[in-house]
């Protein structure tokens, strides 16, 4: 009887990495637009903005009715100005001032076993296990360790678009996306 694996196996045993080097910092503008795609692509936030979608549109279409007054049009539209001026502006803003890793250099090695992250205060290495997924922005490559906790990779760090592409496949080798 054959054994059905998934195809994760097959990239698995068969992708050799070569290792990997590169050294980064940090830009701000480029940061909090990361910010800005993890905090949008998180399931509990894209229901959020559609539940409040819904609430403006009925409201809308009851006040067209004459069935609610103008305040109701006018809590809806505050409640969606709040949602987009936070998710947009705010809470990347708030990160981005309370993490100090944004303002290190960075060394990240990538190999066959894991990866690690060194800079000028030490060095840590995680096996590829240790994450359990990953999205790739414009600019980056986040990293994520568990729903909350994750770790932007700059694209601006990699030599030239061959290493960003060998990355993405060293990626989706051995991470579950």
């Amino acid at each position: 009887m054959a054994a059905i694996f998934p195809t994760s196996f097959f990239l698995n045993l068969f992708v050799m990495i070569k290792p990997l080097t590169i050294s980064f910092n940090y830009d701000k503008r480029q940061v909090l637009q990361a910010l800005r795609y993890h905090f949008i692509s998180r399931p509990e936030i894209k229901i959020m903005i559609i539940l409040v979608n819904v609430f403006a549109l009925a409201c809308l279409a009851l006040y067209y009715l004459k069935k609610i007054a103008a305040f109701a049009i006018f809590t809806s539209s505050c409640m969606w100005f709040f949602l987009m001026v936070s998710f947009w502006f705010a809470m990347p803003g708030i990160v981005y001032k309370r993490a100090a890793t944004f303002k290190d250099n960075f060394t990240m090695r990538f190999e066959e076993e894991g990866f690690s992250l060194g800079n000028d205060r030490g060095l840590k290495q995680w096996p590829w296990k240790a994450l359990s997924t990953f999205m790739e922005s414009p600019n980056f490559f986040h990293l994520y360790f568990d729903s909350r906790s994750f770790f932007l990779v700059p694209k601006n760090g990699f030599n030239s678009s061959d290493e960003i592409h060998e990355m993405r496949e060293i990626l989706k080798a051995k991470v579950k996306k």
